[in-house]
């Protein structure tokens, strides 16, 4: 029970009411009202607080919308991350931002459709093809014309393989320079040094397991920034080079496949079975074994008759085999035409008799040129074989190095069937081997032109040419190829200078054949030996002969690659450097050449590299990563020649395992390096791994 103290505070207070009426809500009046002021800061506090918290909660909704298997979503771009957490692949989008507002989810598929220029069609779909395999399908479409879509993978201090066969060769990619986004099509990096060369594929993989596949669909432009460290993949319209299917309008789209694996050898397995078509058979064991002696380099466009008869009767004075003698350019009276010139080649038919009899197979140049002074042009633009103008009815004319003419269009059946005739005809009639199928590339098709099937990507029609050497596979050679790797042919790296360095040079040759035998092309024919011996790029030796010490370690190179291709002849220099020639050619036909046929047969199934980089058995290896100098055949034969001038020694990195050298050293403690290892003028170095 209460109980009220006389004179407290209650009394006091019943005393003032009494006597004054109302004195508490004067005093209200005075000294409340800060304490109304707190209360609504505190509603307000409150009230934003519950904002906050709701804004926050449909953030935090927001952000898990946006996330989907280890991938993030932003407007600016999307990254991947491993299990662990750290980040693996980035991707920015630079030529617009999405808005997140109008992004939803449904099952696998994170879509959005608008972004800041207007509507999108944009989706990323997640695919898990296997436990150790998770692959993002990503597409960004624009719904307006006249826009162009263009997103930038960072290197995320990771290391890229991939992409085309270039004029100065680096493994892995080496960006220099900012290039803005230029039509990633086949071209002749011989004549044009800065394109892209005439193997290439949309396909690139990185040292941590992460591989980008770009659509066959897409108009695709590629670019890069040494300063942002990007590579820039673009699709547009807004030049002459793309064309939209027929009927469908001309709006860019940019869609590719992103996969992440457990390794970079499982992942570009992977990709390569999923993605890449495989040869359908192996070229003729003959050419893996025995060398190709090709008249180009040693006599150019001066080959006579007599001349390929000498040519022949040296190689069996010297003590050398032959799987086929390739006759190069200018046989023929004029470009375009299909039989031997009469002065040059007097008796075309006994000379094929004479060397068919001294044991020697023999393969023709050809090629998709014919020339207006030719007998066959007249007849090629009758029967409308030519790519035309883009009017339709007239020839497009193109120059090339052998001058001015048509381009025969191998999308038409007519084409086709009139080329392979006349080639067959040859076969036929002189018992030629085979063919070399030089040029092919894009870049010789005119800026604007007209196909009997149109092209939406011209690239295909450097597929269109290879398919031409199917009928003649056993010993053909291609020098290009998109989507081309199920042409049972050898394909051929672009020429070589006869020099030393990374720009068409012997420096270059490992990162080329490394670069085409990722994108899938694993018959690989190395240039000539000792390169082309083209005036002025030549690093001098006697009679413009390359340099004696050059040409000794190209051929100890070539000895390891698939196939070996002589011009310039050994016996050109001096009895040393045929003993050395003899040596090497006798060690391919009896260590290298076994493995590879073995290797190549595994090819038809897996379509895993035949030369393959160190990285392949040593996934997780930062420096198997960079090295441009080695590589192997297969998983256990290591090979590092010596690629500079007046050195005897190298230094040589060994991956973990047990390497026995082919001096008969052991090596147990790996990874190692061997530094300043002797080597030999007359060596090179190559390891067993010894299981």
């Amino acid at each position: 029970m209460y109980q009220i103290v006389p004179g407290g505070p209650a009394d006091q207070a019943s005393a003032t009411i009494g006597s004054t009426g109302s004195p508490l809500k004067k005093k209200l009046g005075r000294d409340g009202r800060p304490l109304v002021v707190a209360g609504m800061l505190g509603c307000v506090l409150v009230l934003a607080a519950v904002v906050s918290w709701c804004y926050y909660s449909a953030s935090l909704r927001k952000a898990q919308l946006l996330k989907t298997e280890l991938l993030d979503l932003d407007k600016d771009g999307f990254i991947i991350r491993n299990p662990a957490g750290a980040v693996i692949f980035s991707m920015a989008f630079m030529s617009g931002t999405l808005d997140l507002d109008s992004c939803s989810k449904e099952g696998s598929i994170l879509s959005c459709g608008r972004s800041d220029s207007g509507k999108v069609n944009f989706f990323i779909q997640t695919v898990r093809d296997k436990d150790t395999v998770m692959c993002y399908r990503v597409r960004w479409e624009e719904l307006e014309h006249e826009r162009l879509v263009e997103h930038a993978m960072a290197y995320n201090d990771s290391h890229w393989y991939g992409g085309a066969e270039l004029a100065t060769q680096h493994w892995p990619i080496r960006v220099q320079g900012e290039e803005e986004p230029r039509p990633f099509i086949t071209s002749d990096v011989y004549s044009n040094r800065d394109a892209f060369g005439g193997i290439l594929e949309r396909y690139w993989l990185s040292s941590n397991a992460t591989a980008i596949k770009i659509n066959d669909s897409v108009p695709f432009h590629l670019g890069w920034s040494e300063k942002d460290r990007t590579l820039r993949f673009q699709a547009r319209y807004q030049d002459p080079t793309y064309r939209p299917p027929e009927g469908r309008p001309a709006l860019a789209e940019l869609s590719y496949r992103v996969c992440v694996g457990f390794d970079v050898t499982s992942i570009h397995k992977y990709m390569v079975r999923r993605y890449f078509p495989k040869p359908i058979q192996v070229p003729d064991p003959e050419v893996f074994r025995r060398p190709v002696w090709s008249t180009w380099a040693i006599h150019k466009t001066s080959i006579t008759q007599e001349k390929l008869l000498q040519y022949a009767a040296n190689i069996t004075a010297h003590g050398f085999t032959c799987s086929h003698l390739e006759l190069d350019d200018r046989y023929t009276a004029d470009y375009g035409e299909f039989d031997f010139d009469p002065q040059k080649f007097p008796n075309a038919s006994g000379m094929f008799d004479a060397l068919r009899r001294d044991g020697f197979h023999v393969s023709l140049w050809t090629h998709p040129f014919i020339n207006y002074d030719s007998i066959n042009f007249g007849t090629a633009v009758e029967a409308g074989l030519f790519v035309r103008e883009p009017g339709g009815e007239l020839p497009a004319l193109v120059k090339w190095w052998n001058g001015i003419g048509g381009i025969l269009d191998f999308t038409n059946p007519d084409t086709r069937d009139w080329y392979s005739s006349h080639l067959h005809a040859l076969k036929d009639r002189y018992d030629v081997a085979s063919f070399k199928f030089d040029a092919g590339e894009t870049s010789y098709l005119p800026r604007q032109f007209s196909t009997r099937v149109p092209l939406a990507d011209p690239s295909t029609f450097t597929r269109r040419y290879t398919e031409m050497a199917l009928p003649f596979h056993d010993r053909a050679e291609l020098r290009a190829g998109y989507q081309s790797q199920d042409i049972s042919c050898f394909f051929r790296i672009i020429d070589r200078d006869s020099v030393w360095g990374y720009e068409l040079g012997l420096r270059s040759i490992i990162p080329t054949v490394l670069t085409i035998s990722i994108l899938g092309y694993q018959f690989v024919l190395p240039d000539m030996i000792g390169g082309n011996a083209y005036p002025n790029r030549t690093t001098g030796g006697k009679e413009g002969l390359p340099d004696r010490e050059l040409y000794i370690r190209w051929l100890e190179l070539s000895a390891f690659m698939p196939a070996m291709q002589f011009s310039i002849p050994p016996w050109a220099y001096d009895d040393e450097v045929v003993e050395i020639a003899q040596k090497f050619t006798k060690l391919h036909e009896t260590l290298v050449a076994p493995r590879v046929l073995e290797l190549a047969g595994e090819v038809l199934n897996t379509g895993d590299p035949i030369i393959r980089p160190l990285w392949w058995i040593a996934n997780n290896d930062e420096a198997a990563s960079k090295i441009d100098s080695q590589f192997l055949i297969g998983d256990d034969l290591m090979v590092a020649p010596v690629l500079e001038p007046g050195k005897q020694e190298r230094d040589i990195y060994l991956p973990a395992g047990r390497w026995r050298s082919y001096k008969g050293e052991h090596f147990d403690k790996g990874p190692m390096y061997l530094t300043d290892y002797p080597v030999d003028l007359d060596d090179i170095a190559y390891f067993t791994w010894v299981h």
